[in-house]
């Protein structure tokens, strides 16, 4: 064992002196490359609710400097803007197109293969590195995220980068890379808000045991680190703050107009309790539990989401018609909560509790190593032991578990319990599971091959790949019960070669066999959102985005990458604007985005993303409308300001429906270059759900339970009232059609308003 170690140590200061690039690592981070960018070109508009933001952030430098939602500045998004300013950046020098918009995610995401592989090789060796730089590249949720517009990708790059200077600041012992390293979580801070505090445990535990100075030195070192962490976190912020709100936009998701409000509010404090201000409802902890099942429909707390009626256990967008294909609100195994990816929908986040990153809602999304990842830990602290020292001195190795294991446990901890997130935030615990699991390999190996085997830890191996097979059975079962077999059979069976043969090239072959069973069910999940094309709003994987239809709802296809425009409605509003500063004002940003990306005019969103931040009073609307700048107001039918609202119904006048309705409204994909989107009507049949349990608006559509079989009808076996309803639908009139027109997110069909807002002061 000692001699192990003293190999490793040599194998780190050749390291430190000169580093050689692995071949084995380029074809990783090929391989990286190919699953994080290609068809990228297809994404669309992919979150319509940032690339509107980008657009606008092009315009002007003002718009850049605060994460303006909209060319008016108006508004901002309900995030910091760096993780946009990359966007901004790429879609100024290339153009505002949907892989321009991606681009930084996929490099990021790229980028944060080789800082995994960089921080595991000097202490584990080379294959240690190159399994878990392959781990992290084949977690679904990791390739999910690299390949949309959201922040995820760039907040990972940045925790991975904090540490990776905080482990040169530790072998360097200078200071300078301990600030940097501080001052990079404080930049993360300002991609994503408190998330990137969730590792700051594991780097003040981890510099306080691995760096070889006095204790005098280390807590000098760490409060000028920690001073730097606070000028960089709030810096910002507090410019942003200090500046008179009529010389900036609103602070989108904010009560009171602040950022750092929003950081400890809706995006800090609400994210646990689940009382989420933003969204107009309260969460309950759980969100899938049974209690909130029966009182929301899958919403918790018993709240309609943003823009829908709630009827009795139903919710049902305006218009009074369920949207097709919604989840059924979490019940069920694996595969069963519609166009999940296996892992659910917007707001499917299972039920609260310790194992709730197990379970099925969360799960097919991050664990499927983590098993292996909880064995290797054990393995690890054990096999990386420096048996020349007491029993409670810690080897370099054995240090750098504690590291990782310090990164997972406050994070699954937080996810274990919190009520409001959504499941592609599984990405924060991509980067500890691969280091565990590469890691573990080499730890398990190691002591299989020394052990005697009537050791306990001759078994940790082969008893890590049959845990981690079982849980991978079940996860797959929904889609195909026969890989079930496949994974649990090659897993005992490699894993009981192993055992009879445990040297030798036959337990090399049987060990790479263990290993290929245990990875191939995360590959071909992996693989799904690639060769789908995915750049969703709500990042997810798995096989059913290959039955889910294209209808522009986040989890699926291109997201809100295929919100549509009312052609009719935009070329009203625009040839009678005049000299209005706004094109038209609407409640909410996801009704707004289309048209800004389309046109890169203003469109004023009044309450933000869901229509309830306090962003505007009825008299600053007023004069608004009075000085000539804004003449039309569009009522989608969602949650917005109600003073304001009802003030419009009562004193402006309806547009005459003709004039920007049609009965079959002509959508266009909104100016991004992704598939073209039409726009048509649907019967009743058609917007009928399989299931009457709802997901909140927003939630990815798809089956109840998926078979893996592209094109494959919903059975309406489970909802005996369904048949006599579309039957019924059968027979609706062309009006009731109308009504019932179903669009994606942002889409804008015959079932709304829009008023004339310039003759109320004529």
């Amino acid at each position: 064992m000692a001699t192990n170690n003293l190999s490793i140590e040599n194998t780190q200061n050749r390291y430190q002196r000169k580093f050689r690039f692995d071949w084995i690592l380029g074809v990783i981070l090929v391989l990286a490359l190919f699953l994080y960018g290609w068809q990228i070109w297809k994404a669309g508009s992919a979150n319509a609710f940032y690339t509107a933001a980008i657009k606008s952030m092009t315009e002007s430098f003002h718009n850049f400097w605060y994460g303006s939602f909209d060319p008016a500045g108006y508004i901002t998004v309900d995030k910091p803007p760096v993780a946009l300013w990359f966007m901004a950046i790429s879609a100024k020098i290339f153009g505002l197109h949907g892989w321009s918009i991606v681009l930084p995610s996929v490099l990021f995401g790229v980028r944060s293969v080789y800082l995994m592989y960089r921080l595991i090789q000097p202490y584990f060796g080379q294959n240690a590195a190159r399994l878990s730089a392959l781990a992290l590249t084949l977690t679904p949720i990791v390739v999910a995220d690299s390949r949309t517009n959201n922040m995820d990708a760039t907040l990972v790059f940045f925790l991975m980068l904090a540490l990776y200077f905080l482990e040169k600041a530790i072998g360097s012992r200078k200071i300078w890379s301990l600030l940097i390293s501080f001052a990079l979580i404080g930049i993360a801070f300002n991609v994503k808000m408190l998330q990137a505090f969730m590792i700051l445990p594991a780097m003040y535990l981890f510099y306080w045991l691995a760096a070889n100075e006095t204790w005098k030195k280390k807590i000098t070192k760490l409060t000028l680190a920690t001073v730097s962490l606070l000028v960089f976190t709030l810096a910002y912020p507090i410019s942003v703050d200090m500046t008179p709100a009529s010389s900036r936009p609103y602070v989108g998701g904010s009560e009171t107009n602040s950022l750092l409000e929003l950081a400890f509010g809706y995006n800090g404090s609400e994210r646990l309790l689940g009382q989420t201000t933003g969204t107009g409802g309260t969460f309950g902890a759980g969100m899938n539990s049974k209690t909130t099942n029966k009182k929301g429909g899958g919403m918790p707390g018993g709240q309609a989401p943003t823009g829908m009626k709630q009827t009795g256990k139903h919710q049902t967008p305006p218009g009074g018609k369920q949207m097709k294909g919604q989840p059924n609100g979490g019940k069920g195994g694996p595969g069963k909560m519609g166009n999940g990816g296996g892992g659910g929908g917007a707001f499917n986040i299972g039920t609260a509790g310790p194992f709730r990153l197990f379970q099925s809602a969360l799960g097919p999304e991050v664990s499927w190593l983590l098993p292996f990842a909880l064995f290797g830990l054990i393995g690890g602290l054990v096999f990386f032991r420096d048996r020349r020292k007491r029993w409670f001195s810690l080897s370099k190795q054995q240090k750098q578990l504690i590291l990782w294991t310090s990164w997972l446990i406050p994070v699954y901890g937080f996810f274990s319990v919190a009520s409001f997130f959504h499941p592609y935030y599984m990405i924060m615990l991509a980067p500890p599971i691969a280091a565990l699991f590469g890691t573990g390999v080499t730890a398990l190996v190691g002591l299989f091959k020394n052990s005697l085997r009537t050791s306990w830890k001759f078994y940790l191996l082969p008893i890590a790949i049959v845990a981690t097979a079982a849980l991978q059975s079940w996860y797959v079962y929904s889609y195909y019960p026969w890989l079930t077999w496949v994974i649990l059979i090659a897993a005992i069976g490699f894993s009981v070669g192993m055992a009879v043969l445990p040297r030798g090239r036959a337990f090399q072959a049987l060990l790479v066999g263990g290993l290929i069973s245990i990875m191939a069910a995360p590959t071909w999940w992996s693989l799904t959102p690639t060769i789908a094309a995915e750049s969703a709003m709500i990042p997810t994987a798995g096989p059913s985005l290959f039955t889910s239809s294209s209808n522009g709802m986040p989890g699926g296809g291109g997201g809100m990458g295929n919100s549509s425009v009312n052609t009719k409605l935009l070329n009203y509003v625009e040839k009678h604007q005049g000299n209005a500063k706004y094109l038209f004002a609407t409640s909410d940003s996801t009704t707004a985005a289309p048209y800004i990306i389309k046109t890169g005019k203003a469109v004023m969103a009044m309450g933000g993303f869901n229509g309830t931040d306090p962003a505007i009073t009825l008299s600053q609307f007023k004069k608004l409308v009075k000085n000539g700048d804004l003449k039309y107001f569009y009522y989608s039918g969602r949650s917005g300001n109600t003073k304001i609202i009802n003030w419009i119904k009562k004193h402006a006048t309806k547009v005459k429906t003709s004039l920007y309705q049609s009965s079959s409204s002509n959508g266009s994909q909104a100016g991004m270059g992704g598939p073209g989107a039409t726009t048509t009507t649907k019967s009743t049949k058609q917007a009928k759900a399989p299931n009457s349990k709802q997901a909140p608006a927003g939630a990815p559509s798809g089956k109840k339970k998926p078979t893996g079989k592209p094109g494959a009808k919903p059975s309406t076996k489970s909802n005996p009232k369904l048949k006599s309803t579309q039957k019924a639908g059968q027979s609706n009139s062309k009006s009731t059609q109308k009504q019932t027109t179903m669009q994606g997110p942002g889409g804008m069909g015959s079932s709304g308003v829009l008023y004339d807002l310039s003759s109320i002061y004529k």
